[in-house]
């Protein structure tokens, strides 16, 4: 019982969101401008139809540019229009209604420009009174949807940037937190004591614990595609022009600066590993927290269009660990280790020189204005119908975890419509709303939904009750239904009690404003909410299993093949083919990890998650992750063609080709032996890193001659770029073999269920 009612408090004060105060402010005088409208003229059920499309087409809450923004409303108004024209020829015909609706539903669930609204809009037309002119109604109803896209879209001129700005200086704000993660790494003590601490306030957390680097390092990654996502939807690109935008400029610099903080960190962790000495911390951490501060001003400049101060060009900071670095360099000719150790720091100091010289970068892009030209809203060319055709068959035959979802929806939508008709319950379309909006994909989040809609609901059927019992007219009504529409939609996205709680009597209002409803009324729609809830729990474990468990092995090979694949082109680009790594490669190595996370998330709100497989999973994406910084710190580091690399590119390749093997053994049948696909590094490998050892210290001893013959510190020669690259790369290979051998243990484990799960955590 504790457990139930502490899930049931952490799901009513849950935030989930932020407050929109201008959708609420405009999605209620959408509804209300009819309402009043009809109500002085006396044409009050047409002004209901009016306020019900509005608030069909609200309900799809667009977001990003206002181009795309615009084609959602005017998706959604669509579809209401002609979902209110086949509701309105459904009206009557209530076993007609049960066999159209559900497909509608379905169609919906697949297509996204579709979404509930249609089988909504249906659904609400069919069950109100049949009208004379049904074709006349669909269009009141789009009238509705026209209105709310007038008001949503009226900002346009003055906010046309908004999103794209605010996208970018979340993205800025994502990359400052990575640099903080690596700052507080930075002489930092073992953290394993505290960690083991269960800290139930988040806010003694965040101050007790110091930043997870693999959760920014996600975050800033999605942040990042987020801000290309949101500068794609904009119309007003190049126009023709060859050179890229200010928006395209500043995305490429603060990509470089997340892959330069990759690599920092690398020679950070390598730095470290040396002997203790090490004056060089706390420079290193002033400096980097210097540079994070200064991205905060260039994100906080960027969403105020330039009132917040840019920040100086020069760092105290950075001057100074330049200095601790050359007295560093300067002192240490006792032996190999010192000698590596300078040029470790050196290295270090030159990244971050590297990460200011990209912020300047930033800043006179920003300093010039994100200015983009006017133009349409882009358009999106309409999908392949083939290809389209294909997809859908693949997941019908694959019985794809969407597909079942969809069928999940479907015919629970039909059972709670049939139920309604046969019983001939008068508000039966409540039960049926709760089924088909409450349904997700997992049962955890399903019984999270489902328990805030029914408190959200029976508080706010008390409230309708009431107000509707006491509103002396139409009146008064529209403007109660403007009061909790403004709520309702303002708080939409922070908790869905909220929506619950507020929408609710909105709803009401909106079905019955001709003819209120009483008290009777308002307790069958709690108990029909409560019948709802519970046909959706028993969909949910009773038709199909998710499938999510099904479809790990084809994931887990993909996410060992994509990282072979990244793997050999860092060998590329050490062996100087490429220039640096393609984004291509990276991106679908961060896709193919999260996809993995998305599973392993939804694998963990089952209703009996299997611990064993999600703890292999959280294992095989940790390691991926720091398999793909490994990976970027290695092709940062600066390469001379004219300079031997030593055995680091065949290091490269037999890991790639662990890797690949492993993803082979992946698609063995099943009883195969896990075994097979880790056998551990073999000899050659072993070989390789005893000749780069070796290969190393020969550097370090003929660096120490030359030095020592007069070559000064200063002057670049071959030996002096070796003993920089190899000093760098030596700790991260070795680091690398270790993970990818973690993401190939944890990979096979989690992909057979029943076998032994290999020990991660001494790794």
């Amino acid at each position: 019982m504790d457990t139930v009612l502490r899930g049931a408090r952490e799901a009513y004060a849950k935030i989930e969101g932020r407050a929109a105060p201008f959708y609420g402010v405009a999605s209620s005088l959408a509804m209300a401008i009819p309402l009043l409208v009809g109500s002085l003229t006396g044409h009050a059920a047409q002004g209901s139809v009016i306020a019900l499309g509005a608030y069909l087409v609200t309900l799809r809450a667009p977001e990003g540019p206002y181009g795309a923004r615009a084609r959602n409303l005017a998706a959604a108004t669509i579809v209401v229009a002609t979902g209110a024209t086949i509701g309105g020829y459904l009206s009557g015909h209530t076993w007609l209604a049960v066999a159209v609706v559900p497909p509608i539903v379905a169609l919906g669930s697949a297509v996204g420009w579709i979404g509930p609204t249609a089988g909504l809009a249906v659904l609400l037309t069919a069950v109100r009174p049949r009208a004379e002119d049904v074709t006349f109604n669909g269009f009141l109803e789009l009238l509705g949807g026209v209105l709310v896209c007038v008001l949503l879209l009226l900002p346009w001129p003055a906010r046309r940037l908004r999103p794209l700005r605010t996208a970018l200086s979340e993205a800025i704000d994502a990359v400052a937190e990575a640099l903080d993660a690596v700052a507080e790494d930075v002489g930092a003590p073992d953290a394993s004591a505290l960690n083991a601490v269960d800290l139930t306030n988040p806010g003694l957390a965040a101050v007790a614990r110091k930043p997870d680097w693999e959760e920014r390092r996600r975050a800033a990654a999605r942040a990042l595609t987020a801000a290309r996502t949101t500068y794609g939807l904009y119309r007003a690109g190049r126009g023709g022009q060859k050179e890229p935008t200010r928006p395209e400029r500043l995305i490429e610099v603060l990509a470089r600066i997340m892959q330069e903080t990759v690599a920092l960190r690398a020679l950070v962790e390598a730095a470290r590993r040396r002997p203790p000495e090490r004056d060089w911390e706390m420079e290193v951490h002033v400096a980097i927290t210097a540079l994070a501060a200064r991205l905060r001003l260039l994100a906080e400049a960027t969403e105020s269009t330039g009132q917040t101060p840019l920040g100086s060009v020069e760092s105290a900071a950075i001057r100074r660990l330049g200095r601790q670095s050359e007295a560093i360099r300067r002192a240490g000719l006792a032996g190999d280790d010192d000698l590596v150790s300078a040029a470790l720091i050196g290295q270090i100091c030159r990244s971050i020189e590297r990460i200011a010289s990209s912020m300047e970068s930033a800043r006179r892009v920003i300093a010039g204005g994100l200015r983009m030209r006017l133009g349409p809203p882009r358009s999106i060319g309409a999908p392949d119908a083939a290809s389209v055709w294909s997809r859908a068959g693949t997941a019908v035959r694959t019985r794809s975890p969407t597909f079942r979802q969809i069928m999940r929806v479907s015919v629970a939508v039909a059972v709670a419509m049939a139920l309604a008709a046969a019983l001939k319950l008068p508000h039966g379309h409540w039960m049926t709303i709760t089924v088909m909006t409450s349904m997700r994909g997992t049962y955890n989040d399903t019984v999270e939904h489902l328990v805030q809609r029914v408190g959200g609901t029976a508080v706010g059927c008390a409230i309708a009750a009431v107000l509707l019992a006491l509103t002396p007219g139409q009146i008064a009504a529209t403007a109660v239904l403007f009061a909790f529409g403004l709520v309702a939609f303002t708080l939409r996205s922070v908790n869905f009690t909220h929506w619950a709680m507020f929408g609710t009597p909105l709803a009401m209002m909106l079905m019955d404003f001709s003819a209120p409803s009483d008290w009777t009324a308002a307790g069958e729609r709690i108990g029909l909410t409560f019948a709802g809830a519970v046909l959706a729990v028993l969909a949910i474990r009773v038709l199909w299993p998710t499938g999510y468990a099904e479809r790990l092995p084809v994931q887990l090979e993909h996410l060992l093949s994509v990282h072979a694949d990244l793997v050999r082109a860092t060998a590329a680009v050490v062996e100087d083919e490429h220039e640096r790594l393609p984004h291509d490669k990276i991106t679908a190595a961060e896709q193919a990890t999260e996809a993995v996370t998305e599973a392993r998330n939804r694998l963990a709100k089952e209703r009996v998650p299997d611990a064993e497989r999600i703890a292999c999973l959280r294992a095989a994406a940790g390691a991926a992750a720091r398999v793909r910084d490994q990976l970027i710190a290695v092709s940062q580091v600066p390469h001379e063609p004219e300079i031997d690399s030593g055995p680091v590119p065949e290091i490269l390749n037999r890991v790639a080709d662990h890797l690949e093997e492993a993803a082979a053994t992946l698609d063995d049948p099943p009883g195969s032996d896990p075994e097979d696909g880790r056998s551990g590094p073999d000899q050659r490998l072993d070989q390789e890193f005893a000749d780069l050892d070796r290969y190393l210290s020969r550097v370090t001893r003929r660096r120490r001659a030359e030095i020592e013959e007069g070559v000064e510190r200063d002057v670049f020669t071959p030996l002096r770029q070796a003993l920089m690259q190899l000093s760098g790369v030596r700790y991260t290979l070795r680091s690398l073999r270790g993970d990818a051998t973690e993401l190939i243990d944890s990979a096979l484990d989690a992909s057979r269920p029943g076998q032994p799960v290999a020990d991660t955590s001494a790794r």
